[in-house]
């Protein structure tokens, strides 16, 4: 039986090795219209900012690997074309000759990937010092232009997870750079509480940020760039990394279902609607295990994870892929961000509402050890049974390892009722007698069995912000926090001797802050029979 595979770089390979690991008989091909196959895309950023200094370490294979050690045939610049199926042949142009061929195949597997897209600006395709970063090849030309014209100042279009991953590594070759997005946030998808905080750490490196800005126009061949907010700037580098758009233009060819984003529609056997047609990464739309929903899957752990599961399935190992969660993590100075699951905008954007967070700062690892440094954790979960929808982290330590625990209890359908009962490795170099995952749940099942009552900003009813009394229980040398303005400032640790200045008439609320000291201080206030109710922003 003849395999054919379309694309190289994450899903394909791990497709077909696992396929040539389980049966030698198969005839496996694939086909990459790229120049490299097999490479650590993720890996490219701290290429360019000379981390890491060989480019030739971040392709794992090669074609003369892949036939040597595997036994499958690698075709590179070659460009699928068309699908015929209902022949069962495809249409493959070589773009380094210009020939085209027909092949057949017996199974097809798209592993097609993504590709950059540029904003539509005016002046954008005429930077000559404009790039974008997706392949190996995107990566040496880059490299090139550094090496040839030794850029001072780059700007950074798009200041997702991508973009400041580029920013940071700019920065560590000791350029100027600037942060341009059209959003009000940086690191989007990152909830704001986790996005404020890796905002101020883009400032205290000294990047120049521009939020809920556009490009108006790029001129003079990319040396001047005129922003919405007025600003003009003069770079001498610049980088689009303002979204992908799936490589679907074959898939078309085949009448293969696409959703609305142009995405390929699979089942959980990872199959198209076309007979013997499969699909892997990012080109899928498949399903999300925490809301049952449609959602992409782009990242290459999932690819790869897909293509050696989808292996399985196509030689006869009865198994289905369940869907997928989303963890993610990077790595912004000496920050590290990372996420498991939903994040508020991606359950909003579900049209998911009934749901409840909590935002907990503890140590990441025991106080008295020296380095101990706040771990900035919020969870999300169902209102009604708890369910652990998704979470998010930053700080300096043992961010990664959290998100990675929360996604293996969002895998086995844990609530936050369970976090409290996960017996997680316990020395005081490594975390804390209640590890950061307990305390969230403890949080948690405070609000869900109603020991205190939270509230989101934005709900707090118009005659209570009129009326109600609104305290905030900041330390003195704290600055405000919170969109609501307090009636009064007591700190927490006065609320005993002063409590007489809160009224028992009023409703009582307690202003955002972070950490645990605003539950510590409406439990206070219960015992003084004062019901108060917390914020959450």
């Amino acid at each position: 039986m003849k395999f054919v595979v379309i694309g190289g770089v994450a899903g394909g390979p791990s497709f077909a090795t696992r396929l040539r690991r389980l049966n030698e008989e198969h005839e496996i091909v694939i086909y990459e219209r790229g120049e490299n196959i097999s490479y650590a895309s993720c890996a490219l950023p701290y290429y360019l900012g000379g981390v890491i200094e060989d480019l030739d370490s971040l392709i794992e294979r090669t074609p003369e690997i892949l036939k040597v050690k595997n036994n499958i045939d690698v075709f590179t610049k070659h460009e699928v074309q068309t699908i015929d199926p209902e022949n069962k042949q495809l249409v493959v142009k070589d773009l380094a000759t210009g020939e085209t061929t027909a092949t057949n195949y017996d199974k097809l597997i798209i592993s097609a990937g993504a590709r950059p897209t540029l904003p539509p600006i005016k002046g954008a395709a005429e930077a000559e010092n404009g790039f974008v970063l997706r392949s190996v090849t995107d990566a040496a030309e880059i490299k090139t232009y550094l090496d040839e014209h030794d850029p001072n100042s780059v700007l950074v279009l798009g200041a997702g997870v991508m973009g400041l991953e580029l920013a940071e590594n700019f920065k560590h070759r000791g350029m100027d750079v600037t942060l341009v997005d059209q959003l009000p946030q940086v690191a989007f998808p990152y909830d704001e509480e986790i996005a404020d905080l890796i905002y101020a750490k883009l400032l205290e490196n000294d990047l120049h940020v521009h939020l809920n800005t556009r490009v108006e126009e790029i001129r003079q061949a990319g040396q001047e760039v005129l922003l919405s907010d007025g600003t003009r700037l003069n770079p001498e580098l610049i980088l689009f990394a303002t979204g992908v758009a799936p490589n679907n233009e074959v898939a078309k060819t085949a009448g293969i279902e696409l959703s609305e984003d142009g995405q390929i529609i699979v089942n959980d056997q990872l199959e198209t609607n076309v007979a013997d047609i499969y699909a892997i990464g990012d080109i899928i739309k498949t399903t999300s295990v925490v809301t049952g929903l449609a959602t992409s899957s782009m990242l290459s752990s999932a690819a790869n994870r897909q293509g050696h599961m989808l292996a399985d399935m196509v030689n006869g190992t009865p198994m289905r892929y369940r869907g997928y969660i989303g963890a993610g993590v990077a790595k912004i100075f000496d920050y590290t961000a990372s996420y498991a699951g939903m994040t508020e905008h991606a359950l909003k954007a579900a049209g998911i509402t009934n749901y409840k967070s909590v935002f907990v700062t503890p140590f990441d690892h025991a106080y008295f050890y020296p380095g101990a440094t706040r771990l900035n954790l919020k969870i999300i979960f169902d209102a009604d049974s708890g369910k652990i929808l998704g979470g998010q982290a930053v700080g300096e330590q043992g961010v990664d390892k959290r998100m990675g625990e929360l996604s293996v209890a969002i895998t086995g359908n844990l609530t936050v009722f369970d976090l409290p009962d996960l017996e997680l490795p316990y020395s005081p170099p490594y975390s804390t007698t209640r590890d950061p995952l307990n305390i969230a749940g403890y949080v948690a099942i405070n609000q869900m069995t109603n020991v205190v009552e939270t509230i989101k900003a934005e709900d707090i009813p118009a005659e209570d912000l009129a009326s109600a009394f609104f305290l905030d229980i900041r330390e003195p040398n704290k600055s405000p926090s919170g969109s609501i303005e307090a009636t009064k400032n007591i700190p927490m640790n006065e609320l005993r001797d002063r409590i007489n200045e809160i009224p028992k008439d009023r409703k009582v609320y307690i202003t955002f802050r972070k950490g645990l000291n605003t539950y510590t201080s409406a439990r206070i206030l219960a015992g003084f029979g004062i019901p108060a109710i917390l914020i959450e922003e």
